[in-house]
C-alpha cells in the first residue's frame, strides 16, 4: 500500500477553545507517528472559528518539537498572504530546530474570505498573479547563497526544506509541473479536477533538481468507526460545517446528527455529493476497500487523510483504525 500521512486542521469543536484543539493536535501527531504516517501537515485557514491552525508555522513548531521521526509540514502556506522572505526564514528557522523533517507545501488561494484576504495582504500592490513568481523567489532563498547576494534567508539558506505545489485546480497543477516540484491535490473538498489535474501534472512534468519524476499526493477524507452507522453519525459533523460554510456562516465543528442527510434540501446536498465525493466513510473493511479503490483509480503516489471528527477520541480511533487496515 502507498503511503499515507494526516491533514489536520486543528479543529476548534464546539464547546472547546483553540488551547484545547492545539494540545488535540499534539496529540494526534504523537499518536500518528506511532502508527506509521508518514507525515503530519497543517493549513493555513484565517478568520475561521473551527479552525485553529492559522498561524501555521509556529503550530508545526509545536507538533514538530512534541515528535521525533515524523514529518510535519503546511498543507500549506498561502503565499499571496507573505512576503517569500519571510516563509523562508520561517521555516529555515523549522528546518534548522528539526533537521530533515520539515516541508513546505505552497498554496495561491488566500484560505479565508475576501475581506480578511484585503486585511491580510502584506502590500496594497500584492497580487496572485504574481505567485508564480513569489514561488520562485521563495526557492531560491533555501540555496546556498551566491557571492555578492544581497539578501540571503537566515536561518534557510542552504538548508534542506522540500516545497510542494498545492492545488485545487489546473493553474497548480501546471506550475509545478514546470518547476518540477511534488504536487499535492485537495481532492478532500475540490475534486472537480482532480483526474485533469493529474493527468496535466504527469503530462507536463520537467525533472527538476528537486525531483526527477511525477509524484502525486491526494487529499481524502476517511471517517473510520467500529460499523458503517457509527462512521456515518460521525461524518454528520463535517457535513454540517461545510455546509455552514458554504452558507456564509463558518463556525466551530457541530457535534454529529442523526440522518443529517435525511434533511437537507436537495440543493445543498447535491453540493455536499460533490465536494465530498473524495470520502470513505464506514468500518475497518468499508475503509480497507475504500481506500484501496481510491489509491487504484487515481494511481496516487501518497494519500494525504483528514478527518474532522467532533469527539477526539473518536478521531484517534479512526486513525488508529485507519492505519491498521492499511
Amino acid at each position: 500500500m502507498i503511503p499515507i500521512s494526516v491533514l489536520d486542521l486543528s479543529p476548534v469543536a464546539e464547546g472547546t477553545d483553540v488551547a484545547q484543539s492545539l494540545k488535540n493536535t499534539l496529540d494526534l501527531a504523537q499518536h500518528a507517528e506511532r502508527w506509521g504516517y508518514r507525515r503530519y501537515w497543517l493549513a493555513e485557514h484565517h478568520n475561521m472559528p473551527g479552525i485553529a491552525s492559522a498561524a501555521t508555522a509556529v503550530v508545526i513548531g509545536h507538533v514538530a518539537g512534541g515528535t521525533s521521526t515524523i514529518r510535519v509540514g503546511a498543507g500549506g502556506i498561502m503565499l499571496p498572504n507573505h512576503a517569500p522572505l519571510m516563509v523562508a526564514e520561517a521555516f529555515g528557522t523549522l528546518a534548522a530546530l528539526h533537521p530533515g523533517r520539515i516541508d513546505l507545501g505552497l498554496g495561491r488561494a488566500p484560505g479565508t474570505d475576501m475581506a480578511t484576504a484585503r486585511a491580510l495582504r502584506r502590500n496594497m500592490n500584492s497580487d496572485v498573479d504574481s505567485f508564480p513568481q513569489d514561488v520562485v523567489e521563495l526557492m531560491s532563498y533555501f540555496r546556498e547563497p551566491q557571492e555578492g547576494q544581497r539578501v540571503r534567508a537566515v536561518p534557510g539558506a542552504g538548508l534542506d526544506v522540500p516545497v510542494w505545489m498545492l492545488g485545487s485546480s489546473l493553474f497548480g497543477a501546471q506550475l509545478a509541473a514546470a518547476l518540477g516540484l511534488p504536487y499535492a491535490f485537495a481532492s478532500h473538498f475540490a475534486p472537480g479536477e482532480l483526474e485533469n489535474a493529474v493527468r496535466i501534472y504527469r503530462e507536463r512534468f520537467e525533472p527538476s533538481e528537486h525531483l526527477d519524476k511525477p509524484y502525486v499526493m491526494l487529499g481524502l477524507n476517511v471517517i473510520a468507526a467500529e460499523t458503517d452507522e457509527e462512521a456515518r453519525y460521525l461524518f454528520s459533523s463535517l457535513q454540517q460545517a461545510f455546509v455552514n460554510l458554504r452558507s456564509g456562516r463558518p463556525g466551530k465543528l457541530p457535534a454529529p446528527v442523526e440522518n443529517f442527510e435525511a434533511g437537507l434540501e436537495p440543493m445543498a446536498k447535491a453540493v455536499l455529493d460533490q465536494a465530498l465525493s473524495c470520502a470513505v466513510v464506514g468500518s475497518p473493511e468499508t475503509v480497507r476497500r475504500g481506500v484501496e479503490a481510491f489509491a487504484a483509480r487515481t494511481g496516487a503516489d501518497e494519500l494525504m487523510v483528514t478527518a474532522q471528527i467532533f469527539d477526539h477520541a473518536k478521531r484517534l480511533r479512526s486513525f488508529e483504525i485507519l492505519a491498521d487496515a492499511i
